[in-house]
């Protein structure tokens, strides 16, 4: 089985066809493991959800899934993020909706247990500090963990009372060993590690091996949509930087 692992799709829907491609030209996938934030930010969010829905798939509720469905208030978004949270939730028909409320906040696929943030806190909580990182391992009932939020590709491993993180590398396997570890994949619809190309990760389980990838896509015609839709233009912007 190998499973695509994708996080932050952010309504971004060229990004998010760029990546499926890629990864179907690359060994191909079974299923979608949806890490959270399907929707938000972006132009196309129906559009997103519907092409998920098309496969086999298993996805996490991240926070702006939960603030477009209305089962999260946005008084903690930033102005832009606020903005583009009620444009989301009046795209969507009481279908979109619901499929969005029926997202569990983690998921136990073994050997990974699947999470938008943390353990600790599953759609709140940045997982980008040994802290934070530890909070999760004290939780962790399966030997990997999957998480997103922070739109940043890492690998942090568990080391004695403390743990590491290490860089996700790209195009190389990652074995899965004994050693626990959390993986990020990096964000599809929104990097924000300076590199605008959509990052994601196919986990095969015979194998036991992660491998990343990052595949470039049409950035100016999500912005333009963008535009067109209203949506602020700093939110634009940013897809070309990578931040």
């Amino acid at each position: 089985m190998r499973a695509l692992i994708l996080s932050d799709i952010h309504s971004n829907l060229e990004a998010f066809n760029a990546v499926v491609q890629d990864a179907e030209e690359t060994g191909g996938f079974d299923r979608i493991w949806a890490l959270g934030d399907l929707v938000g930010y972006g132009p196309d969010p129906v559009a997103c959800i519907e092409l998920l829905r098309s496969y086999d798939h298993v996805s996490v509720a991240g926070n702006h899934d939960l603030a477009a469905s209305g089962a999260l208030d946005t008084d903690s978004f930033n102005s832009h993020a606020r903005l583009a949270a009620r444009w989301t939730a009046s795209q969507l028909s009481e279908e979109h909706t619901r499929y969005l409320l029926s997202m569990k906040q983690v998921v136990r696929m073994d050997p990974f247990t699947l999470v938008h943030g943390s353990l600790r806190a599953p759609v709140y909580e940045y997982l980008v500090s040994i802290e934070s990182a530890m909070g999760t391992f004290a939780r962790l009932e399966s030997p990997f963990c999957l998480v997103g939020h922070s739109h940043i590709p890492f690998i942090c491993r568990e080391a004695g009372a403390l743990c590491r993180f290490d860089p996700f590398p790209e195009d190389e396997e990652v074995p899965l060993g004994e050693e626990r570890l959390i993986a990020n994949p990096g964000g599809v619809g929104q990097p924000r590690d300076g590199d605008y190309r959509p990052s994601y990760a196919v986990y095969d389980d015979a194998l036991g091996t992660l491998r990343r990838r990052r595949v470039s896509y049409a950035v100016d015609q999500t912005q333009e949509k963008m535009r067109r839709a209203g949506l602020p233009d700093a939110l634009a912007q940013r897809l070309s930087h990578g931040v």
